[in-house]
């Protein structure tokens, strides 16, 4: 089957109502919830780390690197330069390719900033000089 550019393989859509698998397989464990659970405390507390791991994570959850603060230091002058400091930390180990890329998303989110002062400043210029010659 051939598919048009700017045409969708299936135009109809999801049907309205339609269930995914993990909330049809969420409501059939739903009766049980109360026995799963005292069952996987019981395994837990029997000695099952497969069960205690998971009772534990539920109790304690692991907290996201992307929640942790970033300590970085030497993150300073130009943003080229700024940029340059989060690839060296990168390559030294000091940060994980998931800090270096949520650093360098604020280091171009500032970038884009900075470039947008500097085009709103240009602008008002060039209409306050064109305004004068009128």
């Amino acid at each position: 089957m051939a598919f048009r550019k700017g045409q969708s393989g299936n135009p109809a859509g999801k049907p309205k109502g339609a269930k995914d698998k993990r909330t049809a397989l969420r409501e059939l464990l739903q009766p049980h919830a109360a026995d799963l659970v005292k069952k996987a405390v019981a395994l837990a507390l029997a000695g099952d780390t497969t069960a205690l791991r998971i009772c534990i994570d539920r109790i304690i959850p692991a907290v996201k690197a992307k929640d942790a603060p970033i300590s970085l230091s030497g993150l300073s002058g130009s943003l080229a330069d700024r940029g340059r400091t989060v690839l060296d930390a990168l390559a030294a180990g000091e940060l994980t390719p998931d800090e270096a890329n949520a650093v360098m998303g604020v280091i171009s989110a500032q970038a884009r900033i900075v470039e947008v002062d500097e085009l709103e400043k240009r602008i008002a210029a060039l209409e306050a000089s064109n305004g004068s010659k009128s």
